[in-house]
């Protein structure tokens, strides 16, 4: 979907899409920032010593960005047939009972779509956190933006496991998502908050540590 398509759907009033779309196309413009940072690390002599880890890095940012915008469609897929279910008549006792297994049936892959944007997530994460370190030194706030973007997407992406696991009858399946949701959720914003006030405090530091210096952009190690 075109950007200003899927900006002008998602401002309406249809269900779709909706709030897991959204973190899923967040957490696809966190890794193409913290790309970013990383591409203009790249074939720079002061960062040669990190340049194949880099290179790394942005091999597996290109795959995140791919695989978040794919789950921006699959979040919409994974919410029609829960939309169907809830359309579903409930008139007779039969009808109620076809329908709450209809729903029940929907639910998982209603929560397995955001714990896999919930994971991509965190990989950026980890990407961003790395490249606020060792990157670009005139492009770490990028980095450091990347991370707390792709916090935020991890977090949006994680109300969705919420919400849907709260009204599964199957408590097993609903703990083994719960417990991915919590275990990703305090890894990814205590990580991203460590590189955001890291950053941040380097560059409020009476003296400006020289890894967090702001350069014009096109000036210094670039």
């Amino acid at each position: 979907m075109a950007e200003d398509g899927f900006l002008e759907a998602l401002a309406s009033a249809e269900p779709t899409p909706g709030g897991g779309a959204a973190a899923a196309y967040a957490g696809a413009l966190a890794a193409a920032l913290a790309a970013m940072t990383g591409s203009l690390t790249v074939g720079k002599p002061a960062y040669a010593d990190v340049e194949d880890e880099v290179r790394t890095q942005l091999d597996e940012l290109t795959l995140l960005r791919e695989q978040l915008l794919d789950l921006v469609e699959a979040d919409e897929r994974a919410f029609e047939p829960i939309g169907r279910a809830y359309r579903m008549p409930k008139d007779a006792e039969a009808d109620r009972q076809a329908r709450h297994e209809a729903i029940q049936a929907a639910l998982v892959e209603a929560c397995a779509v955001p714990i896999d944007c919930m994971r991509a997530c965190m990989r950026v994460v980890d990407a961003a956190a790395f490249l606020a370190e060792h990157g670009n030194r005139t492009a770490l706030t990028d980095a450091a933006s990347a991370a707390v973007i792709a916090k935020a997407a991890l977090q949006a992406a994680s109300l969705n496991v919420y919400v849907n696991a709260a009204i599964m009858d199957d408590q097993s399946q609903a703990s083994v998502f719960l417990d991915h949701a919590d275990f990703l959720t305090k890894a990814g914003v205590t990580q991203a908050d460590e590189v955001y006030n890291r950053i941040v405090g380097g560059l409020r530091a009476p003296k400006v540590d020289e890894r967090v210096r702001l350069c014009p952009r096109g000036e210094g190690a670039r």
